[in-house]
């Protein structure tokens, strides 16, 4: 009989409980955060010293560890950042899960020994950014929830052919929106999803909209439950479970479902059919439609609470309300049941650091002994010198325990120190103290070689630029390329999301209007991101704007000159470091969700520019769902190939706070959910004199509740009046922009 290959199953801890729920019902690996620089703060979360507990109990039962360092990094955290990474290094950590570039770009260069993974709020759905995210030393790529079995085999592919492991959610909550591209939280409350602070305002309730709907925004659980075959047959190298701040009692069940679900599958060749404990713990109803390609409205519950009791009353088919009590309290005994099983079994395991005994013994003319005993196993060491009956400073316990504070720092702690083998007063250098006190951390940090700490080298301030910065100017149609005769500002196009039946004619569009540069929207998945590699070939523009990295990567490799755009979110020097030295990028806009403070602090390489969108609609969140289906009722039950290309409509939704969102589907774009009011930030140009090369206005004609008093010929031409310093320019610009904010500028992350 052939053996099948093992895939990893990795589950969630959000506090040592879950976690040793997850290691006892049989995960391969456990993903977990500290109480700082994670995507969950809403997470109980651990301390660095219950890591090593952790660490220890973890590798006993063959369990991996990764740490969770997923969200963006602002200049300012960069010192305590350094801090942190100085001292994972010096443990036995099995990865560290990234989003922000710049700290892969610090971990390639400086931290090599930490293996890294990069996290799905970098949104990886397509080869090149797999590429991109290879040459800044990713081990493991966490691709989008969005894509189908056949996008994730073929990724899978390309990902094992640039030695990069690939990993799947295939159980828990799901994200309405593309991971690292929602800023609905950010905008309305100041919490950004990108700093783990997300208030999840897409589970909210809204006003009833026209198809009945309440909750418009709320997905089905994800569960690939019945899908192991086909994830296995793609190639796929993890599975996934959602869930950090869920409970111990959950994790342990679901882990241990699908752990036996995995056994069988090894052992008999075939998948189970029984998830019926997944529907008693909390769940929103299950869908594993995004994996089969068939995005419908069945995806949505209009109810972001616990579905268990509404299952349990539909497949027993409850007919009154006696019997639906009776069911509801038979459920919650089961799950009192299921909780004091596990936390009988919990309770029963440490995840405390391991007690160390040290016995020192030797007299004068002898070596010094130092005898280790751990609870698994015990070992010698000899000092290289002899003991003395003269020198510095008499060996006392105060002595060692001084010297050898730093076995607390591992996943061990110095339980007892005995010194009654020492027969008398002996002395001994303080070098070799420091050679035994290395040779002993080499043991117990499994024969690694202690790293010393990395002290960056200081990015210089680069001169400021003197001179006035240029203007440039965001379209979307065909109709307003006549701007590009009108002004001296750069036009850039934005191409759709899919644009793989129209390749042709935007080259020919660019070949027609060489002043136009192109630029490339956030999201670009399989045969559209092979038609967006081929206009590049066709066309090998001077200069594109790109917010997606797979894109970057493909001009990188065709020496097309690029910048990145707003959506990659650039917050901190060293992505921009990586921007430069790694892809041969010549400027980047700086994130909108910054503050004049945050920006300042952001120090660019020599001959690089910096840009900024200074007005734009605000996006909240893209996404690959039909939106309008618990809208407006779409007429189609699923979304298909015409939906993306034809569609074309608009719609809003109302929260229970009176604030309206529009909801915009233009032709060959996903859904898109704007604010009701635009960007528009004068202040920085007072704020941050001579840091930017350029400032971006965004015409595209989407329909909030700002409003353009005048033409866009005309408008172009105040905002240029305002670069150029002219007298009463920003009074103008705000008088014929209405209904506008800045408050990201002013809350920052």
């Amino acid at each position: 009989m052939v053996t099948k290959r093992k895939i990893e199953l990795l589950a969630p801890g959000g506090d040592v409980d879950s976690i040793k729920a997850a290691i006892l019902a049989g995960a391969n690996a456990v993903y977990c955060g500290l109480d700082q620089f994670n995507a969950r703060n809403r997470a109980v979360n651990i301390s660095f010293e219950e890591l090593q507990g952790i660490l220890h109990l973890a590798h006993s039962r063959n369990c991996e560890v990764f740490l969770t360092l997923n969200i963006i990094i602002i200049e300012r955290e960069i010192p305590a950042l350094i801090g942190l990474l100085n001292k994972l290094v010096n443990t036995s950590i099995d990865g560290v899960i990234v989003q922000d570039l710049g700290m892969l770009y610090l971990l390639r260069k400086y931290f090599k020994s930490l293996t890294i993974h990069a996290s799905t709020q970098l949104t990886t759905h397509n080869e090149g950014q797999i590429k991109f995210l290879s040459k800044l030393s990713a081990n493991r790529v966490n691709l989008s929830r969005e894509l189908n079995i056949h996008e994730i085999k073929h990724l899978t592919s390309a990902a094992h052919e640039n030695n990069v492991l690939t990993e799947v959610f295939v159980h828990g909550s799901n994200c309405i929106s593309f991971s690292g591209l929602c800023y609905f939280s950010s905008v309305l409350s100041g919490n950004s999803g990108n700093r783990g602070r997300c208030s999840q305002p897409c589970r909210d309730q809204y006003k009833t909209t026209a198809a009945g709907k309440e909750y418009p925004l709320n997905l089905k659980d994800n569960s690939a439950f019945f899908d192991l075959k086909e994830l296995y047959d793609a190639g796929v190298d993890s599975l996934k479970i959602e869930g950090r701040i869920k409970k111990y009692d959950y994790v342990y069940t679901v882990v241990d479902v699908w752990r036996k679900q995995l056994d069988t599958f090894y052992s008999q060749s075939k998948v189970g059919t029984d998830d019926s404990l997944l529907y008693k713990v909390f769940n929103r109803a299950f869908s594993n439609t995004l994996l089969k390609g068939e995005i419908s409205k069945s995806m949505f519950i209009d109810n972001p609470r616990d579905h268990s009791i509404k299952h349990l009353s539909e497949i027993n088919l409850y007919a009154s309300a006696d019997e639906v009590e009776a069911g509801q309290l038979k459920l919650y005994q089961e799950k009192e049941e299921i909780k004091a099983m596990v936390e009988g079994k919990i309770n029963q395991v440490s995840a405390k650091k391991a007690p160390l005994q040290i016995h020192l013994s030797g007299e004068c003319g002898s070596p010094l002994k130092v005898s280790v005993k751990t609870p698994d196993a015990g070992f010698d060491i000899f000092s290289e010198c002899n003991l003395f009956d003269k020198g510095t400073e008499v060996l006392t316990e105060a002595m060692i325990l001084k010297r050898f504070k730093a076995f607390n720092d591992t996943e061990y702690f110095i339980e007892e120190l005995n010194l009654e083998g020492i027969k008398a007063a002996v002395y001994i250098s303080f070098k070799e103290l420091t050679s035994l006190k290395k040779k002993i951390l080499f043991i117990l940090n499994g024969s690694k070689e202690t790293i010393a700490p990395v002290t960056l080298p200081t990015i210089k301030n680069r001169e400021k630029e003197m001179h006035k910065p240029r203007l440039s100017v965001l379209i979307s149609s065909e109709k307003e390329v006549f701007l590009t005769d009108k002004t001296k500002a750069d036009i850039y196009f934005q191409l759709p999301n899919s644009f793989k039946d129209k390749c042709s004619h935007y080259a020919e569009l660019f070949a027609k209007n060489k002043s136009l540069i192109p630029y490339f929207p956030s999201v670009i998945i399989g045969e559209d991101y092979t038609a967006a590699v081929e206009f590049l070939k066709q066309l090998k523009p001077k200069l594109i704007v790109t917010n997606n990295t797979g894109i970057a990567y493909k001009a990188y490799q065709l020496g097309i000159d690029w910048i990145a755009g707003p959506q990659i979110n650039i917050v901190n020097s060293y992505s921009l470091l990586s921007l430069k030295e790694d892809f041969n990028c010549s400027g980047a806009f700086i994130s909108n969700e910054l503050t004049k403070n945050q920006i300042q602090a952001v120090k660019a390489p020599a001959d690089f520019k910096l840009h900024y969108s200074i007005y734009h609609p605000i996006v909240l969140m893209t996404s690959r769902q039909c939106l309008f289906h618990q809208v407006t009722a779409c007429e189609k039950n699923r979304v298909d190939d015409t939906c993306i290309q034809q569609c074309e409509k608009s719609s809003s939704i109302t929260n229970l706070k009176n604030d309206s969102f529009l909801i915009e589907k233009s032709k060959g774009n996903y859904h898109t959910i704007y604010n009701q009011n635009n960007f528009l930030n004068t202040d920085i140009l007072n704020d941050l004199p001579y840091v930017f090369s350029s400032f971006m206005i965004d015409l595209r004609d989407v329909k909030t509740e700002s409003k353009l008093l005048v033409s866009k010929s005309e408008v172009i031409q105040l905002f240029e009046n305002l670069l150029n310093g002219k007298a009463d320019s920003e009074t103008k610009v705000k008088k014929v922009i209405q209904s506008t904010t800045n408050q990201q500028y002013k809350k920052g992350i």
